[in-house]
């Protein structure tokens, strides 16, 4: 982990830098297409909070297709609106809203009957800012209305009509999905400041004084649910009509009752098919603009629009940078199933915190936090299963090239207990050597290279037969072997799988040496020896490099018993122990080439062994009076 960490530091140190351009970038208006991307993720969320009922607070007066067919063209004559808005006005609104640009002169008996019928009761006109393309703010833009969106020139009522009313510029501003996110609340010429047409008629219908302080507009005391730049967001309630609607039709025919109208927020406006403006929302893929001016006037009226000011930014600020910061540190926490799992389960946190908070009015950018999560993440994880493919497969190498210094069984025996014997062990085992006779005088004349295959191909040889009966390879001796029936643990066929490997190995080494060349088959020969009893298997070596070995009397009995095999010009010299400790478990060895039992002494050791002889059908080295068999 200590070698790790500065890796990990660094990718945390990447994501943070990484986070931080995406934010500024963002707020800078550079990604653009990170907007395209939060419309689609609004429209999303606004679906999965489902249809919300409004405010009952506004009514629609529609000029739809029937009130059209009636007046037999749109737009409709100044005389059949100025009918509308007297019908209107009978029933005692608390304001009327006229979603209609009247900029252009009409007839001046028309003209006249809708400046009179405006009279009769509080009323907003709608206007229009122009654009002919965005204006960045300039060197001498500075103040919080800076980012204030900035027009050509509005297109204002006549004036004849606009003396009766007040007016404000209905402009919505779309995202990058055409589904209009929000509605500027204030707008600006080079010389002048315009309230919005939602704005006018909500100070209207509030009665409170307007204001306008640095980053937040209040009526009276309280605060409107702006965005720093004065922008309303907009919170769709549901598909169209989901705002109570009234047919122009039905209310100049006096079918509307009274309490659709009295004491309300009327809204004019036209849902006719091929009138007015229509824009994709996330319920609806066409709804009239006269129904998205309805829902920000609610939205400043009842006060329960989303909210996306200062200390939302904020936190989202923090969440961006913080996120993916949190979610690389748990990848390099945990390089598994557990590190994914934790990582999927926060990202799903946070996609249901963002969904509830804008369910319940708070919009949290979604794009900005994902573009800045999802980059650093997927490369670190990348990363992370390149270098463990990488670990794996130096580890692989690793592991191969430790199986050609220990056995197998051995091998997953510490892996599975790192602390194998490192306190000595007494238990019995079968110890078997096995050694080359004559190889040290022929390899004084042989080539290094052939000396070498030589004995790759005797230790081959022997490695074989031991894996095969299930023996441990404790060391080659050079032309010889140590081999243990016992380790890594006791079984009780141990004497028994020794013996029959003593008798095998006999059987395989000679037929290879009958296969050697003459110059070389004629001199050299083999003696194994094979004894069982007790042992004390141990580690030995230090810190960097051990090795696992047996000492104690068997040891040394059984590499005595090599002698005796020379001494009896036999291959290999058996010890009774082992002979009766194989028995005792029902085997029966195939004694058919073993001659005995016979006394003999074992230098160094007192007393006699009783020792079982196995001689090929070969002549031995010995037998044969080459000068080299006595090594």
């Amino acid at each position: 982990m200590s070698r790790r960490r500065p890796h990990i530091l660094i990718a945390l140190l990447c994501t943070g830098l990484w986070a931080g351009a995406i934010w500024l970038g963002h707020s800078s208006g550079h990604l653009r297409f990170l907007d395209r991307l939060e419309s689609a993720l609004t429209d999303v969320r606004t679906l999965a909070r489902g249809v919300k009922a409004p405010p009952d607070l506004v009514t629609i007066v529609a000029i739809d297709d029937t009130i059209v067919k009636l007046g037999g063209t749109y737009p409709l004559p100044r005389a059949e609106i100025a009918r509308i808005v007297k019908a209107i006005a009978r029933l005692e609104p608390k304001v009327i809203a006229i979603d209609l640009l009247l900029v252009d002169k009409g007839p001046a008996d028309g003209d006249a009957a809708l400046a009179k019928s405006l009279a009769a009761s509080p009323s907003v006109l709608a206007a229009a800012a122009v654009f002919s393309n965005i204006l960045q703010p300039s060197a001498e833009d500075d103040g919080p209305l800076a980012r204030l969106p900035k027009a050509d020139r509005f297109l204002l009522p006549l004036p004849a009509l606009a003396d009766h009313a007040e007016v404000g510029i209905a402009n919505v501003t779309t995202g990058q999905t055409g589904t209009p996110l929000s509605v500027p609340m204030l707008f600006r010429t080079h010389d002048r400041i315009e309230l919005s047409f939602p704005l006018r008629v909500a100070s209207i219908a509030i009665g409170q004084k307007l204001t306008i302080e640095p980053d937040r507009l209040l009526f009276g005391d309280r605060p409107i649910a702006t965005a720093s730049d004065y922008a309303l967001p907009i919170s769709y309630y549901g598909p169209r009509r989901t705002i109570r609607t009234v047919s122009a039709a039905n209310l100049i025919e006096g079918q509307v009752d009274k309490e659709a109208i009295q004491g309300r927020i009327v809204v004019l406006g036209a849902t006719a098919t091929g009138a007015g403006d229509f824009f994709p929302t996330p319920f609806d893929s066409l709804m009239p603009g006269v129904e998205i001016i309805s829902t920000a006037i609610t939205h400043l009226v009842a006060g329960d629009g989303v909210v996306r000011d200062r200390p939302v930014r904020i936190v989202e600020a923090v969440t961006t940078i913080l996120l993916p910061i949190l979610l690389v540190g748990l990848l390099a926490w945990r390089r598994n199933a557990v590190g994914l799992l934790t990582v999927s389960a926060v990202m799903l946190a946070w996609a249901t915190a963002n969904s509830v908070a804008f369910a319940h009015g708070i919009w949290l950018d979604a794009a900005t936090t994902m573009a800045a999560a999802v980059p650093p993440v997927v490369l670190f994880g990348t990363l992370q299963l390149w270098s463990d493919r990488r670990s794996a497969e130096h580890l692989a190498v690793q592991n191969k090239l430790l199986e050609q210094f220990q056995t197998p069984g051995l091998q997953e025996w510490l892996t599975r207990d790192p602390d194998f014997l490192l306190a000595p062990v007494r238990q019995n085992a079968a110890v078997v050597f096995v050694d080359l006779s004559g190889f040290t005088s022929l390899s004084e004349t042989l080539d290094p290279d052939a000396t070498r295959g030589l004995l790759k191909e005797f230790h081959a040889l022997v490695d074989k037969e031991v894996t095969r009966y299930g023996g441990m390879i404790t060391s080659f001796l050079g032309d010889g072997a140590m081999i243990l029936f016992g380790l890594p643990e006791a079984a009780p066929d141990d004497a028994t799988r020794a013996a029959q490997c003593s008798i095998a190995l006999c059987v395989k080494t000679e037929r290879w040496i009958g296969a050697l060349p003459s110059p070389i088959g004629l001199r050299i020969g083999f003696k194994i020896g094979a004894h069982f009893g007790p042992i004390v298997a141990s580690r030995l070596g230090g810190r960097n490099h051990q090795h696992i070995t047996a000492t104690g009397d068997t040891v040394n009995v059984a590499s005595r018993l090599m002698e005796v095999a020379a001494r009896h010009d036999v291959r290999l010299a058996l010890s009774d122990t082992l002979r009766v400790a194989a028995e005792r478990t029902g085997a029966r060895l195939k004694t058919g080439s073993l001659a005995g039992p016979v006394e003999t002494q074992i230098r160094g050791r007192s007393g006699s062994l009783t020792v079982w002889l196995w001689r090929s059908e070969q002549p031995t080295v010995d037998q044969r009076t080459h000068p080299d068999a006595a090594e």
